[in-house]
């Protein structure tokens, strides 16, 4: 049965019902993927609730709470995005402006001309989705991008890229004359009130930090590399996930620069498929389809070049639309999607990369419940 969003929080026993619907779709997710501990955060009418099940850490049986700090992977992506279009907002440079002109090392180099929207957007020409294994510092990942050639044209096809939209944030950072991690753990994640989300995580919260799983099933953590704080290096909590999302959503309580940013990153920048690519998030219009999320997060998507399809002007952030971003570590997996004209959302965070299809599977019934007859959320 289909119930909407709106009845959830009015008494326990709705409370009990989203329970239900969760609990039968969790359990035998982790049951199937042998995953030792997750987190599920839902926003429904802006009352948020957070599920937690397992194990945070396999040898020492920690239990996963609302403290449990897990990797987001790539929904990172969404954070750099949304960073540096502050900095756009604040007037600190232009997504048109090129790489060479704020960065002068690129001077001379394929990337030269290349906007900072291309790089943010994966249509650079075909930067790979990793560095290869012996870039291991500044020095030599600046050397990687200066002798790097493209495949093609900027602007003609997307190829999913950590080095892309790690550059984005790279010189997004530089454009606003601090740190990357300095911006994002002292500027942006307070912003949003979010006090449990780390690009590094402090000594005094190690505790909370769950221990992913390798796949030979040793307890594993992301280790530093080339660009990780910009690509898919932030590890939070599913409750401040949520409040990230609930902004996206309705973001009327930020202060204005910030709900411009918001607004850029929900920008439709390129038709790719059949999704739009915007900042960070990648949309779909909605209602949609479990086939076309499955078809928009595939392994051919993700590792494989498409046609990009500039969308000239930009399409206009539209709230009947479904964002998504996938994120994996070696030893974790995560998902969030939302509706902001349903008011609908959910964040789900795991401690082992288990299938990208399992988790659409997994969001869309637990959304499907959520979004039922529901009527379109107010406007902010």
């Amino acid at each position: 049965m289909l119930v909407a969003a709106s009845a959830w929080a009015q008494t326990s026993s709705e409370q009990e019902r989203l329970q239900h619907v969760v609990d039968g779709t969790i359990k035998p997710l982790m049951e199937g993927n042998a995953i030792p501990g997750m987190a599920v955060a839902i926003i429904a009418d802006g009352k948020q609730f957070v599920f937690n099940y397992g194990l945070a850490s396999k040898e020492s049986g920690q239990k996963v709470t609302d403290s449990t700090l897990f990797e987001m992977g790539s929904i990172s992506k969404t954070f750099t995005a949304t960073l540096a279009a502050y900095g756009v907002a604040r007037g600190a440079f232009s997504l048109s402006d090129k790489a060479g002109q704020r960065l002068p090392a690129l001077a001379g180099s394929s990337l030269e001309n290349v906007s900072l929207l291309d790089l943010a957007t994966y249509t650079a020409g075909g930067l790979p989705l990793q560095f290869p294994d012996q870039i291991t510092d500044d020095a030599e990942m600046i050397g990687y991008y200066k002798a790097w050639r493209p495949t093609f044209p900027p602007g003609s096809h997307r190829l999913y890229s950590n080095p892309s939209i790690g550059l984005f944030g790279y010189i997004a950072a530089q454009a606003m004359g601090k740190p990357f991690d300095d911006l994002m753990q002292t500027d942006l994640l307070p912003s949003f009130g979010l006090s449990n989300t780390y690009v590094r995580v402090p000594q005094e919260r190690m505790a909370d930090y769950a221990w992913g799983i390798a796949k030979d099933g040793r307890p594993i953590r992301v280790s530093p590399g080339p660009m990780d704080s910009e690509a898919y290096g932030i590890k939070t909590t599913a409750t401040d996930l949520i409040r990230f999302v609930e902004a996206n959503i309705n973001g009327s309580r930020l202060d204005e620069t910030l709900q411009r940013a918001i607004a850029a990153t929900h920008a439709g920048y390129y038709k790719v498929g059949v999704m739009q690519q915007g900042l960070g998030w990648e949309m779909y219009s909605y209602p949609t389809t479990l086939e076309r999320l499955l078809a928009g997060n595939s392994a051919k998507m993700a590792f494989e070049p498409h046609e990009a399809h500039k969308l000239v002007p930009p399409q206009p952030p539209r709230r009947d639309m479904l964002f998504n971003k996938t994120g994996s570590t070696n030893g974790f997996g995560g998902y969030v999607a939302y509706v902001p004209a349903r008011g609908i959302g959910i964040a789900i965070l795991a401690n082992k990369n288990y299938p990208i299809p399992d988790r659409i599977k997994a969001a869309w019934q637990i959304f499907s419940a959520l979004d039922g007859q529901k009527k379109p959320a107010p406007q902010p």
